[in-house]
């Protein structure tokens, strides 16, 4: 399969399967074009190595970003919003529980967040466009806030229908519902799944790595 989507409970590591995947794959397979946005749990501003940029995405230096990822925003200690950043430095907000701006009365709402949508929009959906010199797609991930987005799902369709591999995070349904979006995603024909677990994680990053190395030599 050209798609594989990693799913599993909050916090059990996809988000950093998903990087240390790519890491590897950037290593061995040197001109590697890839293209997606990927989330990152981790409070700002604890900083992403340039050692570790270069190897996702050494384009940082000579072109824009590949790669998004939405990281945690954080106040005293207490997780406040998520904010969607390029690695080459551009950012913008993603969801907050303490906007209060006139505009925000209309965003759609995750719990205690305010999702900006248009926000999202104009970061992910440049990240998404189908071209021909690409050779992976990273999806990290789709999820609620995500799918707010009237154009965000289309795109990740587009993408998944595409002949480029993709490798992409899902969360597991919640008391027994599946988000629409998602179900259409995990029931893709052209779809596999891997749920992970504290104990098959080293497993499945090998699976995974395996599987899409071997794509990329048919490429």
């Amino acid at each position: 399969s050209r798609c594989l989507l990693v799913t599993g409970p909050p916090g059990v590591g996809k988000t950093t399967l998903v990087m240390r995947v790519l890491e590897t794959l950037r290593s061995s397979h040197l001109h590697l074009a890839v293209r997606g946005f990927y989330t990152r749990t981790a409070p700002r501003p604890t900083p992403i190595s340039d050692s570790f940029a270069r190897a996702v995405c050494p384009q940082k230096f000579h072109s824009p970003s590949c790669f998004l990822f939405a990281g945690e925003v954080r106040e005293n200690g207490e997780r406040v919003g998520f904010e969607v950043v390029t690695l080459d430095g551009r950012s913008g907000p993603l969801a907050s529980s303490r906007i209060r701006s006139p505009e925000s009365v209309r965003w759609p709402t995750v719990g205690k967040y305010k999702v900006d949508v248009a926000s999202l929009e104009s970061l992910a959906l440049p990240e998404l466009q189908v071209k021909e010199d690409t050779d992976l797609f990273i999806i990290d991930e789709v999820g609620k806030m995500e799918l707010f987005s009237p154009a965000f799902f289309p795109a990740v369709m587009r993408v998944m229908e595409s002949n480029i591999p993709v490798l992409a995070t899902i969360p597991l349904p919640r008391y027994g519902r599946d988000i629409p979006g998602v179900a259409r995603l995990r029931n893709h024909p052209g779809a596999d799944v891997f749920t992970l677990n504290t104990g098959n994680r080293d497993t499945m990053r090998e699976s995974i790595y395996n599987q899409l190395s071997r794509l990329m030599q048919k490429r």
